[in-house]
């Protein structure tokens, strides 16, 4: 489906006396009180049934409790994974320019220690701290280490350009790298002749409903055209060219809506936009969306749209896709290595409110197949996603 460097055909492994250690800079609280990397979790959920044991370690900023992440954070168990959140100290830095306190490394190996964790196999999250620490741990432990890199694409863009020696040693000591697209793969081939390309996924969390029982549920209008987007409110999202398309989407048609989830620096910003634009009646901010609403939303609207100036492979798009729902979006990243055919979507120029308006109105003139984007979106699932990705452990552990 999606891998691009094919490993050999090892004898296979059975992982299932074996013990998986998870390496993310983040990891949802046992009450989701704190959520993030929350596709990591989902991701797990798939992994854990072919293991005796998933560990997973996200140090978290000691902060005395004065931050959400430190006072809601606390080791927890259930199945068979055991997470940790060992404290540790960092000083936030700005493309690794200057390191100046950062002992996630040490936290992690404590945890390590004190907990007596035992594993065979390292899978980390992000170069950054994940894949440097889990090369480290290799090294002293002996445990082969996979990286998956799911950076933006002007994230990943500084990583491959700035020659760092903590970048290229968890790129180039890693034993295998994953890449969420296939147009970087060329990039790390150059530091480790082991990379995969296998895109995000989505949970079964997120499946088809009645877009009017999904409507009536968060009390939406069960006549209005309603577009739904979903993200951190940053520059990065683009959610102002959204903003600005809206205007000329509702010059001409006076039945459409859109809901913008997410929460983030840039509310202030988008908000005034809505206001000096006077679309206060058309476009509405909803702040933080609660995890059990998702579904319903992604149900009730009409479009999925993103309108990202850059991307790694956005898991929105899989869980809109997951829902029946056709996706509009600019091509960055790895959307167009998804979104391949108009059978499932409309894609725009990142930054260019034109083109996103326009390629709205045809969306909403268009009857879309339900069925069809159900069918394609079934090969990421994350049950099949999960999949791709033992082969690779298996090949690993050979």
């Amino acid at each position: 489906m999606s891998r691009i460097v094919e490993a050999k055909d090892d004898s296979q492994v059975d992982l299932k006396d074996k013990t998986l250690l998870i390496l993310t800079p983040s990891y949802p609280s046992e009450d989701e009180s704190f959520i993030a990397e929350t596709f990591v979790k989902y991701q797990v959920a798939e992994l854990k049934q072919y293991f005796k044991k998933v560990i997973v370690i996200a140090p978290v900023f000691h902060s005395f409790g004065y931050f959400k992440k430190d006072k809601l954070c606390n080791d927890y168990t259930y199945d068979n994974v055991e997470v940790y959140f060992p404290r540790s100290i960092y000083v936030p830095i700005v493309w690794l320019s200057k390191i100046l306190i950062d002992n996630r490394l040490q936290a992690v190996e404590r945890c390590i220690e004190e907990h007596h964790l035992h594993f065979d196999l390292i899978h980390a999250h992000f170069t950054w701290p994940s894949g440097y620490i889990g090369v480290r741990l290799k090294e002293k432990y002996r445990r082969p280490v996979i990286t998956t890199i799911h950076e933006n694409g002007d994230w990943f863009d500084q990583e491959a350009g700035m020659d760092h020696p903590l970048i290229n040693t968890a790129w180039s000591g890693a034993d295998a790298l994953i890449r969420v697209n296939r147009k970087d793969v060329p990039i790390l081939q150059r530091y480790n002749d082991q990379v995969n390309s296998i895109p995000n996924g989505f949970s079964s969390a997120f499946h088809p409903i009645d877009t009017a029982i999904a409507r009536e549920r968060l009390g939406l209008s069960g006549d209005a055209k309603i577009i739904f987007t979903l993200g951190g409110l940053i520059k990065r999202k683009g959610f102002n060219y959204l903003i600005n398309a809206m205007e000329q989407v509702c010059n001409q048609r006076d039945d459409v809506l859109c809901f913008i989830g997410g929460a983030g620096p840039e509310k202030g910003s988008l908000q005034g936009q809505i206001d000096r634009l006077r679309l206060g009646e058309r476009v509405r901010l909803l702040g933080s969306v609660p995890g059990d609403q998702l579904t319903l939303w992604m149900n009730a609207c009409d479009l999925f749209v993103l309108p990202s100036l850059n991307e790694g492979n956005p898991t929105v798009m899989f869980e809109a896709l997951g829902c029946g729902k056709p996706f509009v979006g600019a091509k960055v990243g790895g959307v167009p290595e998804i979104v391949t055919s108009d059978k499932y979507g409309l894609l725009v120029e990142p930054a260019d409110p034109e083109d996103l308006a326009e390629k709205i109105l045809a969306a909403l003139d268009r009857e879309w197949d339900r069925e069809a984007i159900l069918e394609y979106a079934e090969r990421y699932t994350w049950e099949n996603i999960a999949k791709e990705i033992v082969e690779i452990y298996t090949q690993i552990l050979g």
